[in-house]
């Protein structure tokens, strides 16, 4: 699972349930078109899974590995100045 979801309101809740609006507050939505990153955790799958129908979700990419991006670059780094020189 990745670190991060994108949540994207596509479709107005004025129609629905007030649980329904509830849970878009929740999540952090207010406005048709409005994004909001969340942390991808149990919980939140379950808020953005009750409003499916009015929001679109992808996967922050690159997110999904949480320590591997300092690792990566320190390996590529130059560990002393004569590498760095070279």
């Amino acid at each position: 699972m990745a670190a991060k979801l994108r949540v994207t309101l596509r479709k107005s809740p004025i129609s629905y349930t007030a649980r329904a609006h509830g849970t878009l507050r929740a999540i952090g939505l207010h406005r048709i078109g409005q994004t909001v990153e969340v942390t991808d955790d149990p919980a939140m799958r379950g808020q953005v899974r009750a409003v499916r129908f009015l929001v679109d979700v992808e996967e922050v990419p690159g997110a999904s590995a949480r320590g591997s991006a300092p690792k990566a670059a320190a390996a590529e780094a130059p560990t002393t100045d004569e590498e760095a020189s070279a």
